[in-house]
C-alpha cells in the first residue's frame, strides 16, 4: 500500500514539476546578479540567462575561469556581462559584490545564490575552525547577499533564487558541517519568505534542492563515500532557471529529492535504509 501511495505522488509531483508557465520571453533584459559561476550548475546557470537575453553580473572565487565564462557569455548573446571576482568566505565581501551589481545594471531583477564551498568528505570530526568557514561561505555569506540586495529586489518586485542541496532536507553520514549550513539556508529563507508576506513584499524566494552537481568538486567531496550519481548540469539549470522565472516556492531536481524529501518525515524506520540503497552509501576505510 505504501508503495502504491508513494507512486502515485511521485506521478503527481512529477507533473506538478513540468505544469507550469514558464514564458522565456520573461527573461529578456532582466537584470541578474549570479553566484558561483566558474564551473558546474552555475556556469550552465550563466549559459542559460546569456542565451535568454539576460544583463548579468557574474561572480566567482578564481578570476581567470570566470573571465573564460564571461567570454561565453558573451558570445552566447548577452547583452550586457559584468564580472567581479569575490572570495565570500571575507565577511566584507558580499556586499562589494551586490554594490558592483547595482552600480553596473542600475537595480537587480534577480538574486541567484549558487556559490559553494566544499570540504573533502570521510571525517567523522570537523574542527571549530573549518566548519566556522563552512558556515560563513555556504549560510552567512547568503544572508548578507539577500540583505544588501533586498531593498532593490523590492523595487523591481524580483527573486531571489537560492540553490541548495538535497543535504539541506535529508541529512547523511560523514556531511555534519555541510549539512548544517544549508538546513540553515532552508530554515532561513523559509523564515524570510513568511516575513515578506506579512509585509506584503511582492519578492519571490525560490527554494532550489538539487542531488549531486556534475561538477570535479563534488565529486572528489563525495569520493569513497558515496556512489550517488550526479544530475545533469544543463537540465539541473534549466530546472533552476524556470523555477526562479515561474516564482516557484521550490524546485527538486531530480524529482525523486522531492521523495526522498518526504521520507524523512513520513517514514522515520525505513527512511535511513532507502537513503542508503538510494546513495549507495559506504563507509570509509580506516586510516
Amino acid at each position: 500500500m505504501k508503495v502504491l501511495l508513494l507512486t502515485g505522488l511521485g506521478a503527481l509531483f512529477f507533473a506538478y514539476y513540468w505544469d507550469d508557465n514558464f514564458d522565456p520571453a520573461s527573461l529578456h533584459g532582466a537584470r541578474v546578479l549570479l553566484t558561483g559561476v566558474s564551473a558546474g550548475i552555475g556556469e550552465e546557470l550563466a549559459y542559460h540567462y546569456a542565451r535568454l537575453g539576460s544583463h548579468l553580473v557574474l561572480t566567482a572565487h578564481t578570476e581567470a575561469l570566470l573571465q573564460q565564462v564571461v567570454g561565453n557569455c558573451r558570445k552566447l548573446g548577452a547583452p550586457k556581462v559584468f564580472y567581479i571576482a569575490a572570495d565570500m568566505a571575507s565577511p566584507e565581501v558580499p556586499e562589494r559584490v551586490v554594490q558592483f551589481a547595482l552600480d553596473k545594471l542600475g537595480g537587480l531583477d534577480y538574486l541567484v545564490l549558487n556559490h559553494l564551498g566544499a570540504a573533502p568528505a570521510g571525517t567523522r570530526v570537523r574542527s571549530s575552525q573549518s566548519t566556522r568557514w563552512l558556515m560563513q561561505v555556504n549560510f552567512l555569506s547568503y544572508v548578507q547577499l539577500t540583505s544588501s540586495a533586498l531593498p532593490s529586489l523590492t523595487d523591481s518586485k524580483g527573486s531571489l533564487v537560492v540553490v541548495s542541496s538535497l543535504l539541506g532536507r535529508v541529512p547523511t553520514s560523514f556531511s555534519s558541517p555541510y549539512s548544517a549550513a544549508k538546513f540553515a539556508l532552508d530554515s532561513f529563507f523559509s523564515s524570510l519568505r513568511r516575513e515578506l508576506d506579512v509585509q506584503e513584499v511582492n519578492v519571490a524566494i525560490t527554494m532550489c534542492v538539487l542531488g549531486l552537481r556534475d561538477r570535479a568538486s563534488a565529486a572528489e567531496g563525495v569520493r569513497g563515500i558515496t556512489r550517488v550519481r550526479a544530475a545533469p548540469g544543463p537540465k539541473a539549470a534549466l530546472a533552476v532557471i524556470r523555477g526562479g522565472a515561474t516564482r516557484a516556492s521550490g524546485v527538486f531536481y531530480p524529482w525523486g529529492s522531492r521523495l526522498l524529501c518526504l521520507l524523512r518525515s513520513w517514514m522515520p524506520h525505513s527512511r535511513a535504509w532507502f537513503v542508503r540503497q538510494e546513495l549507495n552509501i559506504t563507509t570509509p576505510a580506516a586510516a
